[in-house]
C-alpha cells in the first residue's frame, strides 16, 4: 500500500520483530532487495544490530534519545565513537575493561587487572596523544574475534590469562565464555571512572570466538593470544574514543 503511493521516503518501525529467526533472515533480504530496486530513502528503526548492520547504508546509534554516532556499518564496527557504540555493535559484544594507559621506555601499554597489552605502533602513529597523555585511566576494548589460540601468524601477539567457564558450539565456530582477572567497565554508568568494580570475586566476563577444532575445555586456565591491530581505547570518564584517524 505504501509503494503504490510512491512516497518520498519509507518509515519502518521494527517490522520484523515478531517473526521467527529463519523468516526474519529471509525478510531482511527481501526488504533490502526491494529498497534497492525502488531506490527510495528508507528510515528503518530496529533494536536488532544485525538488521542494522546488514540492511543499513548509514546507521545512526541512539542512547536515551541522544545520537551517539552516524556512520557506515563497517565504520561503526571498526571505529566506534565511544564505548557504548563499541559494545552495542558486534555480536558477541566487545569485551570492555577498566585499565591504565602507561608509557615507559618507548613502550605504551594498557594494564587492566593482572593483564597488560601493548598498544601497537600503528595506533600510536595515528594517535600520538595516547603517548602524551599517559599515564591516565582508560577503558580498553577487545573484540571476541581478536582473541584466539596461538597460531604461526600470532606468535608475537600478547596474551591474556583466562578461565574457561562455558563453550557454545555453533558448528562453524565456538563461542567461549571465560572469566578474566580484570575490572569490567560498566558502559551504562554515566561516569565510567566510578562504575562498579568486578561483578564477583571470580573476575569479569570475557568472550572469544574460536574455531571448531579448538581443544579448549571447560575448566581450563589458558593463555590466549590477542590481535591488537584494532584495539579500542576510550576515556575512562566520558567513554569517548582516544583513537584518531584509524
Amino acid at each position: 500500500r505504501a509503494i503504490v503511493r510512491q512516497p518520498a521516503a519509507y518509515l519502518m518501525d521494527e517490522p520484523l520483530s515478531n517473526l521467527d529467526a529463519k523468516l526474519r533472515v529471509q525478510m531482511r533480504a527481501e526488504i533490502a532487495k526491494l529498497q534497492r530496486d525502488l531506490g527510495v530513502t528508507t528510515i528503518y528503526v530496529t533494536h536488532d544490530q544485525v538488521e542494522a548492520m546488514t540492511m543499513g547504508t548509514r546507521v545512526a546509534v541512539l542512547k536515551n534519545g541522544l545520537l551517539q554516532q552516524v556512520a557506515a556499518p563497517q565504520d561503526l564496527y571498526d571505529r566506534p565513537a565511544n564505548a557504548f557504540v563499541a559494545a552495542f555493535i558486534g555480536s558477541p559484544s566487545m569485551n570492555l575493561y577498566k585499565g591504565r594507559l602507561e608509557s615507559t621506555d618507548d613502550v605504551t601499554s594498557v594494564a587492566f587487572g593482572s593483564q597488560t597489552v601493548p598498544v601497537p605502533a600503528k595506533i600510536l602513529a595515528s594517535s600520538p596523544e595516547l603517548v602524551d597523555s599517559a599515564p591516565r585511566d582508560v577503558v580498553i576494548g577487545i573484540r571476541p574475534e581478536a582473541i584466539g589460540e596461538r597460531r604461526p601468524e600470532s606468535t608475537d601477539w600478547p596474551t591474556i590469562n583466562v578461565l574457561v567457564e562455558l563453550i557454545e558450539a555453533l558448528g562453524a565456530e565456538m563461542v567461549v565464555h571465560m572469566s578474566i582477572d580484570a575490572p569490567a567497565a560498566d558502559i551504562d554508568d554515566p561516569d565510567l571512572a566510578d562504575s562498579a568494580p568486578l561483578p564477583d570475586e571470580d573476575g569479569a566476563p570475557c568472550i572469544a570466538r574460536l574455531g571448531p577444532a579448538t581443544t579448549i575445555q571447560v575448566g581450563d586456565t589458558v593463555d590466549l593470544a590477542v590481535d591488537t591491530s584494532n584495539l579500542q581505547i576510550f576515556d575512562a570518564e566520558t567513554g569517548l574514543t582516544l583513537r584518531r584517524g584509524h
